[in-house]
């Protein structure tokens, strides 16, 4: 018998292309839900391994509607072969009825998690090369043209010296942090006696 299954993310998102792929492919039963592909719980794919048979095949649109990741999409296709049931994947060069399947399967399994360690790799060196140049990610530093004039009287405010540190945050309705934050933004050098 053949079984389909069609997962979609969110509920804004249709099962229609998938739906249309499984029926096209004659499946006679199909299971369908729509749940985030890292939850673990999914009702609808348990009760289709429940319901599976050996010698049916489970037909998916794609590798990512059924497994949350490789490692539970490799052990899930074990469980399936153990038990003689068969997977193909419409848009994947995936169909563990063969032995052939079950190879590429393998073989596309290995590649999937060594490009994720290879991106993981990239990521970590282009993070590494960044902070060598002195770039350290996240937001670029400066203000709104609100918090710049308050910046620039804060500036002032410190330079005339008639106020204290306390009055000016007072004036200006901030904190001290944020007082010598802006000060240091505007390039001011802060005296070591300041309360």
């Amino acid at each position: 018998m053949r079984i389909g299954y069609a997962r979609v993310s969110t509920a804004e998102q249709s099962y229609g292309l998938q739906l249309d792929a499984l029926r096209a492919e004659g499946c006679e039963k199909i299971f369908k839900e729509k749940v985030s592909g890292s939850k673990s719980e999914r009702k609808e794919l348990a009760k289709m391994l429940d319901h599976v048979r050996a010698g049916d095949e489970i037909i998916i649109w794609k590798l990512d509607r059924l497994g949350r990741s490789l490692p539970h999409l490799v052990s899930l296709v074990k469980e399936l072969n153990e038990k003689g049931i068969g997977l193909k994947s419409l848009n994947d060069p995936i169909d563990t009825s063969s032995s052939q399947g079950r190879l590429i399967f393998n073989i596309f399994a290995s590649l999937a998690e060594f490009e994720r360690e290879l991106i993981r790799e990239r990521t970590i060196a282009g993070l590494k090369a960044a902070r060598a140049r002195g770039r350290t990610g996240g937001r670029k530093p400066g203000l709104s043209e609100d918090k710049e004039k308050t910046a620039m009287a804060a500036e002032l405010l410190y330079k005339e010296g008639f106020l204290s540190i306390s009055e000016i945050c007072s004036k200006l309705s901030i904190s001290k942090p944020t007082l010598y934050k802006y000060l240091r933004l505007r390039k001011v050098k802060i005296g070591s006696t300041d309360s």
